[in-house]
């Protein structure tokens, strides 16, 4: 396989990575040759996977930290100084939500959502940023999702969030672009994970998402990852600013189509006569 398309020996950095969409991608990285270093606030339930990894000769550590907290954030970033030189790719993908009426927020439930999915991604991409300059060719992959876009029943909170992790792409990728840093983001619909797990296996939840999304099913965590590494890979070198949606084509599907209606209309539709 060409260099262009493997990261051997890249070093990454993966918050929220024991499980979901970041355990995804961590497998993907390690796949492809990258050393990883996962985030998470509990790293114990993932002590048989890193060992499994280790066995097989991947260079992979796990270090705890509650991002929502700055002083965490800046600890965290210490810790990988003392570990790597450099840091190649940053992928912020730690998110928590509470869905509610935007009416029904506390004012601390409203800052838990932006602190750990907004200002986390703000100031780790901040506090790594002379690592990433270091590597000459760094890149930062943030993990947003379709709610950024349009609305979506997740809550206005977890949506402005998101679309603040979108604008932030574009401004660093502007800011950074002559440091060598590139900077992306990645937009998922729906996509088994612990966090809407419950709501998938509710049928009336269900439904409706499936009509809305032209390819007819939810997302896998490796699906995801597959986009968000393929941005970090030398093939990518010429990309950034970008926000990629991996979604099933719901985003830009405008309405919810009856495609039985549509299927029938065409079907009974008489020729156009000729002239």
């Amino acid at each position: 396989m060409k260099e262009r398309w493997l990261l051997r020996g890249k070093h990454a950095l993966i918050t929220g990575g024991t499980k979901g969409i970041g355990l995804a991608i961590a497998q993907e990285l390690l796949d492809l040759g990258a050393k990883v270093c996962l985030v998470a606030r509990n790293t114990e339930s993932s002590e048989k996977l890193l060992s499994d990894w280790r066995e097989k000769g991947h260079e992979v550590h796990a270090l705890r930290a509650d991002l929502s907290r700055s002083a965490d954030r800046e600890n965290l970033c210490r810790e990988v100084t003392n570990l790597w030189p450099h840091l190649d790719i940053l992928i912020n993908n730690v998110g928590t939500n509470i869905r509610k009426a935007s009416i029904d927020y506390t004012l601390e439930e409203y800052q838990k959502i932006i602190e750990t999915n907004m200002t986390s991604a703000f100031d780790m991409c901040r506090l790594t940023y002379p690592m990433l300059k270091a590597s000459s060719a760094g890149s930062i992959v943030n993990i947003a999702s379709v709610s950024g876009i349009t609305h979506i029943r997740s809550g206005s909170p977890y949506g402005m969030s998101k679309a603040a992790m979108i604008q932030l792409t574009r401004n660093l990728a502007v800011e950074w672009a002559e440091d060598g840093i590139r900077v992306n983001a990645i937009a998922p619909w729906y996509t088994r994970t612990p966090l809407v797990n419950s709501l998938l296996e509710d049928p009336e939840f269900l439904k409706p998402l499936i009509e809305r999304t032209p390819m007819g099913r939810v997302g896998e965590p490796e699906e995801v990852a597959a986009a968000a590494v393929f941005l970090c890979m030398p093939a990518a070198s010429y990309i950034t600013g970008q926000c990629l949606a991996v979604d099933g084509g719901s985003s830009v599907c405008g309405f919810h189509p009856n495609w039985d209606f549509i299927l029938q209309a065409k079907s009974t539709t008489p020729p156009r006569s000729e002239k």
